[in-house]
């Protein structure tokens, strides 16, 4: 059974009062009040994450479960990822964190190695069609992982992409995550990551982990 201790949502305003409680091995705590000032919801962001180091999508996951923590709903659609594979973050958001969505509409990974075949067309046309109608409003967040990959291997169109972003909702944030992002998509982005890999375990023969890769 999963169990989410958290602080209760509060309102979303430009300002709001956070508690948080530091839990002591004495069994006591303490408490910090912050007030923290926000931009208006109307000032949605475009957030990039790229470059070939790991934790692309763990970063745009970890930007999800904070927005969540905010009362806010947030929606992932995965231009790789294969929909049944048991990939954790899907597994736990759906099992503690019905308002955050996953939507896995890839055929994997292997597009990577070299040329794709009409379902991998397909799927990124699937993904292209619900990323474009999560950007209504309904969702606080929406995270399009690896949308840079399959414009860089010419699944999708990097202008229809700019169309999205430039007639979405003007509140939604919008998170984009995966190497070879296109110069044109990061002159549009408000923030944008460049995550380098400088060492990885599969160089040492280490192998994908449960919890760690996947």
């Amino acid at each position: 059974m999963c169990n989410l201790s958290i602080v209760p949502s509060v309102e979303r305003t430009c300002k709001q009062l956070a508690c948080y409680v530091f839990p002591q091995p004495a069994g006591w705590g303490f408490f910090i009040w912050r007030e923290f000032s926000f931009m208006p919801e109307e000032t949605g962001l475009v957030i990039v994450y790229t470059g070939n180091g790991k934790g692309k999508t763990t970063a745009a996951v970890g930007m999800g479960i904070r927005a969540v923590g905010r009362g806010q709903k947030v929606k992932m659609i995965q231009f790789i990822k294969q929909p049944g594979l048991l990939y954790g973050e899907a597994v736990a958001l759906a099992k503690c964190v019905p308002e955050f969505e996953v939507c896995q509409v890839g055929k994997g990974f292997s597009m990577r190695k070299g040329g794709f075949s009409e379902e991998d067309v397909e799927a990124a046309a699937l993904g292209m069609q619900i990323a474009e109608q999560s950007m209504n409003g309904e969702y606080d967040l929406v995270i399009l992982d690896e949308l840079n990959v399959a414009v860089a291997k010419g699944l999708v169109d990097v202008d229809r992409v700019l169309d999205m972003l430039k007639k979405r909702c003007a509140r939604v944030n919008v998170v984009i995550t995966g190497r070879y992002a296109p110069e044109v998509l990061l002159s549009v982005a408000d923030t944008v990551s460049e995550i380098q890999d400088v060492k990885h375990h599969y160089r040492a023969g280490v192998k994908s982990r449960a919890g760690v890769d996947v």
